[in-house]
């Protein structure tokens, strides 16, 4: 007999996940772990005690309705799941099927056998997450593809994304199709190289993204086939999903004429050919570009000399001189008459007079250089020289009336206070950068401010 128990304490082991024995009363007799490992560790406490215990509140009526059938006799054979909880730590949900055992101990017993369920459940969960994001993923896609099309609609230049690969129409809109003297519907899919004249599909595309990763990146002249319109195409590449493509921006004659008017021809010539030295910086002052006037300034061959440079190198008092004139840009739009030095290639300085210009009409700011050569010009500096004559003619008529000592003292004061004056001029009141040019601490400057009767004076900006 007692291997026959054992035999069947095996076969429920490997049959089945967990087996409970309960009484028509709901108390677990006896209870059995199966070979599998499942987690569910050690529950050897449930025995002698009501299964209800161990029951999610949800769980409890549906295993007190089996155990109400069992008491009548009867027994279904529909599985069931059950939530158990333990010590409301945690839970594992659970799929009996019941079957009736015989009496023990002279009661009627139950056998409950269950298979562990959160695989299932973990599967379950994982695939409902993956559904919720694959649908944010759509919601995402069909915004952006809404704000996509909007923006193709409403924007008047024409435009015609190509794919690199094949060198076939991909995308375009409204203006495009009428620019190439055709519908939208028609040029999607199509080769773009033949809405050209003399124009051969590999040595087209070759052409365009040879054009839009130059360095001098200019328009790609050609001549539509349909209407016989002369276009100039200016190109962009970018990949998408693993796939180079060509964004095309194309001009016709007439919309080139109304952007290339006199203004900016004279602006462009004025850049090139002007006698004074102009260079555009970034935010930081790094230079981007500069014309021919600069480059003979500081003596430099090529533009690559000098781009991405900082125009600091190759000013007088450096980094000093690039924060008083990037701090007044930024804080009033622009400055002018700095004076300043500026040093070439072999450190050969000339002194300049400098004006700068904020230019913020555009996703990254960039500041505006027009440098004149001052060399043989020194009225800025008479100015700031008269409201010292004063001083000096004080100094000269202490000879005589005072010893040597106290001359040298009072000396030392008008040259201090020349030279916080000038500096505070120069840098228009802006106290950091003045007490760095002269190599003063902030609170050092105010003390000699004050000292001197200075420190509520206002700068009046000079013409």
């Amino acid at each position: 007999m007692s291997q026959g128990r054992d035999f069947l304490a095996s076969l429920i082991s490997a049959a089945t996940d967990i087996a409970v024995i309960v009484s028509d009363e709901g108390k677990v007799l006896s209870l059995l772990i199966g070979a599998r490992e499942t987690g569910f560790g050690n529950l050897s406490h449930w025995e002698g005690r009501s299964i209800n215990e161990f029951l999610t509140r949800e769980s409890i009526p549906k295993f007190e309705s089996v155990l109400e059938d069992f008491r009548a006799g009867e027994v279904s054979s529909k599985a069931v799941e059950l939530n158990h909880t333990d010590n409301a730590v945690w839970e594992f949900p659970v799929r009996y099927t019941f079957h009736a055992l015989g009496e023990i101990d002279g009661k009627p017993a139950l056998v409950m056998l269950g298979r562990d369920l959160r695989p299932i459940a973990e599967t379950q969960q994982q695939l409902v997450q993956a559904q919720m994001s694959l649908e944010q993923g759509y919601e995402a896609r069909r915004e952006f593809d809404a704000r996509y099309r909007l923006l193709l609609r409403t924007v008047r230049d024409p435009v015609v994304f190509v794919s690199v690969a094949d060198g076939k129409v991909k995308d375009l809109n409204e203006p495009a199709a009428a620019l190439l003297g055709t519908t939208r519907e028609d040029l999607i899919g199509s080769d773009f190289a033949r809405e050209f004249r003399d124009r051969r599909r590999e040595e087209f595309i070759e052409g365009l993204v040879n054009t839009s990763i130059s360095d001098n990146a200019g328009a790609f002249d050609v001549v539509t086939k349909r209407n016989r319109h002369a276009v100039a195409i200016t190109p962009n590449v970018f990949r998408a999903a693993g796939e180079r493509v060509l964004i095309c921006r194309l001009e016709s004659e007439q919309q080139a004429a109304v952007r290339h008017d006199d203004l900016s021809l004279n602006l462009g010539l004025l850049f090139e050919k002007g006698a004074d030295a102009m260079v555009f910086t970034s935010a930081s002052g790094v230079i981007q570009t500069c014309n021919d006037s600069f480059l003979d300034m500081v003596d430099a061959a090529h533009l690559s000399d000098v781009k991405g440079r900082s125009l600091g190198d190759y000013l007088g008092r450096g980094q000093i001189d690039m924060s008083v004139l990037i701090e007044n840009a930024r804080r009033s739009g622009q400055m002018r008459l700095y004076s300043t030095r500026i040093l070439n290639e072999f450190g050969a300085k000339t002194a300049v007079e400098m004006s700068v210009t904020w230019l913020n009409d555009r996703s990254e700011p960039e500041l505006g250089f027009v440098i004149r050569d001052a060399s043989r010009v020194d009225a800025i500096r008479t100015p700031q020289m008269q409201g010292h004559e004063d001083s000096a003619r004080n100094v000269m008529e202490l000879v005589g009336s005072a010893s040597l000592k106290d001359i040298v003292s009072e000396t030392t004061d008008v040259v201090e206070k020349m030279c916080i004056e000038t500096a505070v001029n120069l840098t228009r009141n802006n106290r950091v950068a003045a007490a760095e040019m002269l190599g003063l601490s902030r609170q050092s400057l105010y003390v000699k401010l004050r000292k001197y009767g200075l420190l509520h004076k206002d700068y009046v900006p000079e013409d």
